[in-house]
């Protein structure tokens, strides 16, 4: 087996693996290895904002993990679970609308014990990390990273969405990450001249050229390596062969909340009873690993529209896009230059609530099953897709074996919780409310799910689950706290252990309520000063 010998060792090259690679390797002094399981990402595909939806059938990008399957949920069928696969990870995949989040999220964090982790102890972060194109001010940076565009609206549906807000009694603001928070309006993007600006675009091959960083695509990671409690470094494979790569400081693992806390029970670091089952010798007993997994569940209202102005997968609808490809790739003009997703709310479905609990994200499509239902993408129509921004119900993320191949087992546990049952029903009749309102009426057509038969929260709630989606953003299985399931403390140091770190959206004690690519980002951010403070 070869043996080299790093400062530092990086699992992972998403969204904040690539961060840390940038930061941890300013210092010439430092040696620094990121190791990626998935391909470079630098292609056409990836840098081109309008091909979000490829990346759901691509095993090449995406890892495309499955749920269990539940009975009432989609027919008893999985719930598709994607994960970027690859150098900047979810966001070489993702739909690039850049979110923070709510205040409350991150004051929720420290209140828990996380020292360092409130809303105004990462601001000054969020401004180091973003670019925005509207400038710098008090909420947002004009000289980071992290570009960020405003909304390049090619769907005329979307400004009959906002009016139809405005008319059900909704306010309006043009910036989800500023003053207003609460609101219908546009997302901005992370995108740059008319190509995706993923974690990598942003802070990976920037610095490629550094003769003390080395990454290495194509490089699976199957355990780390102790000496005592001691991490040492870590075994991977790459074209066949295994091998031994040894840091000197530290072991830092940026996997996501599936592969991270996958990553550290094929360790030996887990509950001992789940690794007992899967003949996996326990390194050390810490049973949050893979516990209190988050996600903001999804479900839709599809209408038939009775205008052809939205997209479709329909011959005549693709006809009518034929020269889209050839405006991108002759000017990075036209559709192709921006998401699909452009036009969104954050909303309370209760006045009585302090905080939206609800985001909207609206679609000029029939949109469902993460855009893999082609044929009823044929058809005329446009989807509002309401999340449960808080869930309270957790589930878990297990292994199936010891095979570092195996996919892990996802139990999503939606519902377990009746809140989230509510919260779900009430967002969807208010998306429902703005669908109805005056601006709509030269588009709608019949409402395809629910159906105008489901009314009750009964019926409601069974078409929703029958059409149960994701936003793809899981969180919280590598708990950062102090109770007996936390797995990192407020340093992201992994208690109980040495010179093993977790950075990534697992972290999360709970899931803020929005996009959690940027705040991803972030984390690493304040990670990388942690490390090297």
């Amino acid at each position: 087996m070869n043996q080299e010998r790093y400062d530092y060792i990086i699992v992972g090259g998403g969204s904040a693996g690539c961060v840390l690679a940038n930061r941890l390797s300013a210092d010439s002094s430092h040696r620094v290895c990121l190791l990626e399981a998935g391909p470079s990402c630098k292609s056409l595909v990836v840098s081109t904002p309008g091909a979000f939806a490829y990346f759901m059938f691509s095993k090449k990008y995406n890892w495309m993990f499955d749920s269990e399957p539940v009975t009432e949920i989609r027919n008893g069928q999985p719930v598709f679970c994607p994960q970027g696969k690859g150098l900047g990870g979810g966001s070489a995949i993702n739909a690039m609308i850049y979110i923070r989040g709510h205040r409350s999220d991150y004051d929720h964090w420290a209140a828990l014990g996380n020292r360092g982790w409130g809303f105004d102890d990462l601001l000054p972060y969020f401004r180091k990390n973003e670019c925005n194109e509207r400038g710098g001010d008090e909420y947002h940076g004009d000289s980071g990273p992290l570009y960020v565009s405003n909304c390049r609206n090619y769907y005329r549906v979307n400004e009959h969405f906002l009016k139809a807000a405005a008319e059900a009694g909704y306010p309006l603001t043009d910036d989800f990450n500023g003053p207003q928070h609460e609101g219908v309006g546009f997302y901005q993007f992370t995108i740059k001249k008319g190509k995706r600006c993923s974690a990598a675009h942003a802070y990976l091959y920037p610095v490629m050229g550094r003769q003390n960083l080395e990454v290495r695509c194509g490089s699976q990671v199957s355990r780390i390596l102790f000496e005592g409690n001691r991490a040492i470094g870590v075994e991977c494979r790459a074209n066949g062969q295994t091998q031994q790569v040894y840091a000197d400081k530290e072991v830092i693992v940026s996997s996501g909340a599936y592969n991270s806390p996958k990553l550290l029970m094929l360790s030996g670091i887990g509950e001992r009873k789940l690794l007992d089952d899967i003949g996996i010798d326990t390194f050390y007993d810490l049973p949050g690993v893979g516990q209190n997994l988050q996600e903001h569940v999804d479900s839709c209202v599809l209408q038939e529209s009775l205008k052809s102005d939205g997209f479709t997968t329909s011959v005549p609808g693709l006809l009518k896009n034929a020269a889209e490809p050839f405006r991108y790739l002759f000017g990075k003009k036209g559709k192709l230059e921006s998401s699909i997703t452009q036009a969104g709310a954050f909303l309370r479905t209760s006045k009585d609530l302090d905080v939206p609990n609800v985001q909207l994200h609206f679609i000029p499509l029939l949109y469902d099953d993460s855009g893999r239902d082609l044929k009823l993408m044929s058809r005329n129509g446009y989807s509002c897709h309401v999340c449960v921004l808080r869930p309270k119900s957790t589930g878990r993320m297990t292994l199936r074996s010891s095979d570092p191949d195996d996919p892990p087992r996802i139990d999503l546990n939606f519902f377990e919780h009746p809140d989230d049952r509510k919260t779900l029903v009430d967002g969807i009749r208010l998306a429902r409310k703005i669908l109805a309102a005056p601006s709509f009426d030269e588009y709608r057509g019949a409402e395809i799910s629910p159906g105008p038969d489901a009314q009750s929260d009964e019926e409601i709630l069974a078409r929703a689950k029958a059409r149960l989606g994701l936003v793809y953003h899981p969180v919280g299985t590598c708990k950062m706290g102090n109770d007996e399931l936390a797995v990192v403390d407020d340093e992201l140091r992994v208690r109980g252990l040495e010179r093993l770190r977790v950075v990534d959206a697992s972290i999360m004690p709970t899931l803020i309520g929005g996009n959690t690519n940027a705040p991803v980002m972030v984390i690493a951010e304040k990670a990388a000063d942690l490390i090297l403070g």
